[in-house]
């Protein structure tokens, strides 16, 4: 019950870090909090002590595909912005982000 609670501390602190940079004048940690690796890790860290290495090898190929999904929608947003108010920018890269995952499973299989 404890590891629960630890987790959920520490997924609430990344919370409270993102608003305050959200908040805060300096666009680029802003910015990098986006896409902070931290995460990666913490998941990385679950799936070694609760897969096998086959799986975690699994895992990591579909961890690629998720990156790949990432940046589509990262810069999906950064170039709609140019033309809608940000809200729609990311309803917008929403729905191309769907796309993308429904066109690749449609071509894997």
């Amino acid at each position: 019950m404890l590891d629960y609670v630890i987790k959920f501390i520490l997924g609430g602190s990344l919370v409270v870090l993102a608003t305050y940079l959200s908040k805060s004048k300096n666009i680029f940690l802003s910015g990098i909090i986006t896409t902070l690796p931290i995460i990666t890790l913490l998941n990385m860290t679950l799936q070694i002590k609760y897969m096998n290495d086959q799986e975690f090898h699994l895992a990591q190929k579909s961890g690629i595909l998720g990156a790949l999904g990432l940046v589509l929608f990262i810069a999906s947003c950064y170039f709609l912005t140019a033309w809608v108010k940000p809200l729609y920018a990311i309803l917008f890269a929403i729905v191309i982000l769907f796309l993308y995952f429904w066109i690749y499973k449609q071509i894997a299989g």
